[in-house]
Order: C-alpha cells, then sequence, then structure tokens
C-alpha cells in the first residue's frame, strides 16, 4: 500500500461515522451491538491519526437530530458513551490526546455533563491530537450560536458591525482552536453532509466510502489519506498557480 508523505496528510479530519446499525442488522443483532462495535473504529482511527501525525480529529458521535430515534436506542447510546468515557479517557491521556465535547450539552443530564467537563478538564493540556467529540451537535446550531455571540459582543459595544468578518466569526465557532477541516470522511455508503461541521467544510475535501462504521480501521483511514493526498487543493486559484507556489 501506497504511504503519503506529512507535506499530504491533513492536518484537520472529520468524519460521520455511518453504519453501526446496518452492520448489526446483518449480523441479526440489535442496533445497540453496533454501537456498541463502532468503539473499535474509534481506537482505531484514534491510533492512525496519532501515527500520521493528523493535528486534530472531530466525530460526530450524536446529531441534534438523533433525539428523534426511538427512546431505547436512544438511552443505550447515551449510555453506551458514558461507559466508553469512562474507561477510554485514562488511555487518552496517556497518549497525549486533548478530548473536547463540542455540542449543545445542556440537553445531557447532570452525571454525564460532569464526566464531560472532567474529561476535558483533565487532557487539557495534552498536543499529540485534538479529539472532538460532536454531541447534540448540528452544523447550523454552530452558525446560530456564532452568531449570537457576534451579536452579543456588538451589544455591549465590544466591537462595531463592519468588525465581523469571516476570521472574527470562526473564532466564535465550536472549533475555533484547530486548524480548519482539511478532509471530511463518512462512512457506510451514503453521500450527505447531515448537517455536519457546515462553516468548517468551506474547503474541505470529501470523502464516501461503502465500509460501515465498526469494519472501518487504519487500513481505511490510510486509503483516505492517500486519496487525499491525490487532490489538487486550489483555494479558488488556477492549477498552474498551485503548481508554480509547490516549486518555489
Amino acid at each position: 500500500m501506497t504511504t503519503t508523505t506529512h507535506n499530504y496528510v491533513p492536518r484537520h479530519i472529520g468524519i460521520v461515522m455511518d453504519g453501526n446499525g446496518r452492520w448489526a442488522k446483518a449480523r441479526h443483532r440489535p442496533r445497540s451491538f453496533g454501537h456498541n462495535a463502532g468503539r473499535k473504529a474509534v481506537r482505531e482511527v484514534v491510533e492512525g491519526c496519532i501515527r500520521h501525525g493528523v493535528e486534530a480529529l472531530t466525530l460526530f458521535a450524536f446529531s441534534s437530530e438523533n433525539w428523534q430515534r426511538p427512546p431505547d436506542e436512544v438511552g443505550a447510546l447515551l449510555d453506551l458513551f458514558m461507559r466508553a468515557l469512562n474507561k477510554e479517557v485514562d488511555e487518552l491521556d496517556e497518549n497525549e490526546v486533548r478530548l473536547r465535547f463540542i455540542g449543545d450539552l445542556s440537553a445531557f443530564d447532570k452525571t454525564l455533563q460532569k464526566h464531560m467537563v472532567d474529561a476535558m478538564t483533565r487532557t487539557a493540556d495534552n498536543t499529540k491530537l485534538h479529539l472532538n467529540i460532536a454531541v447534540n451537535y448540528g452544523g447550523r446550531w454552530d452558525i446560530v450560536q456564532a452568531a449570537r455571540k457576534a451579536a452579543m459582543a456588538v451589544a455591549r459595544g465590544d466591537l462595531t458591525v463592519d468588525a465581523i468578518d469571516e476570521a472574527a466569526f470562526d473564532g466564535w465557532t465550536s472549533l475555533s482552536e484547530v486548524p480548519p477541516l482539511d478532509l471530511f470522511i463518512r462512512t457506510g455508503g451514503d453521500h450527505r453532509i447531515s448537517n455536519f461541521l457546515l462553516w468548517q467544510l468551506a474547503y474541505a475535501e470529501l470523502y464516501f466510502t461503502e465500509t460501515l462504521w465498526p469494519d472501518f480501521n487504519q487500513a481505511s483511514l490510510q486509503l483516505a489519506i492517500n486519496d487525499f493526498a491525490r487532490r489538487e487543493r486550489r483555494f479558488g486559484r488556477t492549477g498552474d498557480q498551485v503548481a508554480q507556489a509547490a516549486v518555489r
């Protein structure tokens, strides 16, 4: 398998982890079985990102729309989330991974919120990989909450309306502390963004795979990174301009 050079490794990867339910159904097991199996894929991808030198990884764990799922599945997801958090935070800290949760955390019960805050506090100084877990998150929510913060700053007199530009607005979004999103991956075969990182996706490369999330591993990640490395990222420039800049 071709190995990419560091120059072509994305600094920030975002993943919609889709296919847990279908993976479980194919094995005649409940959907919760698939969600539990997906934990292994998370570990594989985290380890793969560390090995490649990726700076930030953002995983879509629970969208704001997921509350519409059957109550028993939502309950099982949140229970799994709590157990996984308690079990994995030690290893994440040992591997110098900084853990952050993005989204409207106020919707979760106080116990889970405390566990999230404790995990973020414990790993806050780690720098090897910034792992962002999107829970009760939506891309539109992210943009709206950033707009509210901008409006509040104007109302306080901290800045003028004319001072709000793209850079300033980005500072109010959930992922302002990490590099811009380079690579978006969706597993499970669907070709949709599903309200994930709408602001951050502006210049990201999109990669879709039929692989169901529990089967996604470091080899799968390598294929996505190899595909990313082959793409010409122009950012509005011509191909000739990109080529000239590369040889300077």
